[in-house]
């Protein structure tokens, strides 16, 4: 239900041995996570193995160069199992980041391997000394999203006397890192998006690079819009969560009575119209979303690049799907009727997670704003789009 496999490699991926019994454990433990505040390490490695983590890596070192369809296609699978879960495996998006290291780096950082686990907090970038080669690096992040189960942390830090708009991210080993456990919060509680702190760690300079910024690897899959990826691999987690409860308030339409006596909820024209609507709504932003990726992703294989008004209907395309999906999970929400207010119920979570991820600064209403003065040729703003 959830493949788009236009390429061959979703397809591929979505196959793995090791995904099916991950969803399935997933689905099973997804209170857990909600409680504990974070995905754990065994659901992690069960990423590492089914690829997540080594999807967008280069085949040089060992990585599976996958195109952005079929990496967002395993995110909005495993977001339909849980959008937490999906949430963090989005990080493995993490590699075309680091693309922007220099190649000795990328020899280091995937020397065992290509399954390594990225986390990172950018904002907002903190000062950091320049001492010899290294950055002297201090401060606090928020959201850093995955922290507890990284390998390698990325902090963003404002250096005296560069400019461009983009900030530099400084990336170390998770060992340097204090994780203080401050994320607390009505939706994608399990993402661990805590807190991330960091006291006089030097970080050479080799192993910083401008987020956004041009890679060092000259492969499609790191020509692509780096900031609009990033939006896309979030937004998918709601895609597949706002599925995920269209799906249930269908299945619970089917043989559900009203206590007072009234006709099957399946029968209720009522009940008819809000799912016909949300399945139409839904499934046009998918269809969007999934068009102007697979777009760019032409352009970047005949050899071209992708301008900037293709880069704004990508950004355009996450927000709008964030919007959508957020509106969905809402309409079924209000179909599930009182028990969906239960704090554990499946409808209420998926209504609060899919809520979250339209929150996100790189998918929040605000940039409507940003791509419609892109459109009108009135000019954009810095990472954007």
């Amino acid at each position: 239900m959830l493949k788009h496999v236009s390429d061959g490699q979703s397809g591929e991926l979505l196959k793995d041995p090791a995904l099916a019994p991950l969803l399935e454990t997933i689905r099973e433990r997804a209170l857990e996570f909600r409680k504990a505040r974070r995905i754990p390490q065994d659901i992690v490695e069960g990423f590492r193995k089914a690829g997540v983590y080594r999807a967008l890596v280069a085949h040089c070192f060992g990585g599976l160069e996958a195109s952005p369809m079929a990496f967002l296609s395993l995110i909005e699978t495993i977001a339909h199992a849980d959008a937490s879960a999906g949430w963090v495996a989005s990080f493995g998006v993490s590699a075309t980041y680091l693309a922007a290291l220099p190649i000795s780096t990328l020899e280091k950082i995937y020397a065992d391997g290509p399954d390594v686990v990225f986390a990172g907090a950018i904002f907002p970038p903190q000062a950091a000394k320049r001492v010899g080669n290294n950055f002297i690096v201090n401060g606090r992040w928020p959201y850093a999203s995955g922290s507890p189960g990284a390998s390698l942390i990325g902090v963003g830090i404002a250096v005296a006397g560069e400019s461009g708009g983009l900030p530099r991210t400084a990336v170390m080993p998770a060992s340097s890192v204090r994780i203080e456990e401050t994320w607390d919060t009505i939706g994608l509680a399990g993402t661990g998006s805590h807190d991330v702190v960091v006291e006089n760690v030097p970080v050479a300079e080799e192993w910083t690079f401008i987020r956004g910024g041009k890679p060092m690897l000259d492969k499609p899959i790191y020509q692509y819009p780096s900031l609009g990826l990033a939006a896309q691999v979030l937004t998918v987690v709601g895609l597949g969560c706002a599925r995920r409860a269209l799906g249930e308030v269908t299945a619970m339409a089917a043989g559900r009575r009203s206590i007072t006596g009234a006709p099957t909820m399946a029968d209720r024209p009522h009940v008819q119209a809000v799912v016909g609507e949300a399945e139409a709504l839904l499934s046009a932003a998918r269809a969007f979303f999934y068009g102007v990726t697979e777009e760019a992703w032409g352009l970047l294989l005949d050899g071209q690049t992708v301008p900037e008004t293709l880069a704004n209907r990508i950004r355009l395309a996450a927000t709008h799907a964030a919007q959508v999906a957020a509106q969905v999970a809402r309409m079924c929400f209000e179909l599930g009727g009182i028990a969906a207010v239960q704090s554990e119920h499946i409808l209420g979570r998926c209504m609060q997670d899919c809520s979250v991820v339209a929150q996100h600064a790189f998918m929040a209403k605000g940039n409507y704003e940003a791509a419609g003065r892109v459109i009108l040729g009135r000019g954009n703003r810095p990472g954007y789009p």
